[in-house]
């Protein structure tokens, strides 16, 4: 008995074990160049996310919350608290509040990169609005105008960083970026599908003073990102042909979804395309009047800022 209690011990001792706060505590980890390269391109996505969530709810910005998470980066123009109902503002704040863990959760894992020039004007978000419409709206646009705008407005944002997360995924090679990716997929897709579920409450309500429905605002959201990003269909409105929705079955449409309700994954390159408003990934504009940051968007502007778009998102 002694010798087989012994022999067990030794086993144990033996086998690897397992350190439950491995990821949690390192920062900067040693990672393939590829897997650096995809984890630091989504902090583009996350300091905005984070930037239009806080200043919309509360009035200030990632330089008063978490400024060590800014790293110095300029501030952003045209920040400002929307009006909010109690309930949406809260969601709001939260939504903010996750943006900067996930910024802290990449950069203890990367080097990252200083926060870009983001543009959160409301002139930026009437554009994406015009564009989607194909036309100016009268009177322009104003996502911080009320609860439903800046939920029209955040509508805009949170799908395309996720839809980053599913198509980078497959391409991560350690187990440690797989991990961080899913985590971050987790709760951006909730984010998304939150937005999602309170808009399609009020699916059929009227966009004052515009007479067009909250579907159909996000259904023309949905086709201009699509159209921008330029390779099929990743993107779908909260109604849609019945043929389209969930096992062709219904009209309806609250998660969007391939043939297999699976998630759409986009490439760095089809999210510039978006997120710069003109469909080339080469040229800043949009919500990044001087581009993105981290290797993957900087080797995809001309020069050195020379090329700078007008946003037509």
């Amino acid at each position: 008995m002694a010798t087989a209690t012994m022999l067990i011990s030794l086993i144990l001792f033996l086998l690897p074990t397992s350190h439950c706060s491995e990821l949690d505590g390192n920062h900067h980890i040693h990672l393939p160049d590829s897997d650096a390269d995809l984890l630091e391109f989504p902090l583009n996505l996350e300091y905005l996310e984070a930037e239009l969530f806080l200043w919309a709810s509360v009035g200030r910005g990632l330089d008063a919350v978490a400024p060590e998470l800014s790293g110095g980066g300029p501030r952003p123009i045209g920040g400002r608290m929307a009006s909010l109902d109690p309930f949406t503002k809260d969601v709001i704040l939260q939504f903010g509040l996750q943006e900067v863990g996930h910024l802290r959760a990449i950069k203890k894992r990367v080097e990252g990169f200083p926060r870009p020039l983001l543009n959160l004007t409301k002139e930026a978000f009437g554009d994406v609005m015009d564009s989607a419409f194909g036309r100016p709206l009268k009177p322009p646009f104003d996502p911080y105008a009320n609860e439903l705008n800046f939920l029209l407005a955040s509508y805009v944002v949170p799908y395309v960083g996720l839809t980053g997360y599913v198509g980078a995924n497959p391409k991560l090679i350690s187990s440690i970026a797989k991990k961080l990716v899913a985590g971050l997929l987790a709760v951006e897709s909730g984010q998304d599908a939150i937005i999602r579920g309170m808009l399609y409450k009020r699916a059929e309500d009227e966009v004052k003073p515009y007479g067009v429905t909250v579907a159909e605002f996000t259904n023309r959201i949905s086709e201009l990102r699509n159209k921008l990003g330029s390779c099929g269909v990743k993107d779908e409105g909260l109604l849609v042909k019945k043929a389209q929705g969930p096992e062709g079955k219904t009209k309806g449409n609250i998660l969007a979804g391939d043939e297999d309700s699976l998630g759409y994954g986009r490439t760095p390159e089809e999210i510039l395309r978006i997120v710069y408003g003109g469909g080339d990934e080469h040229v800043a504009g949009g919500f990044y009047p001087k581009g993105a940051r981290g290797r993957i968007a900087e080797v995809h502007l001309k020069g050195n800022g020379c090329c700078i778009h007008k946003a037509s998102f």
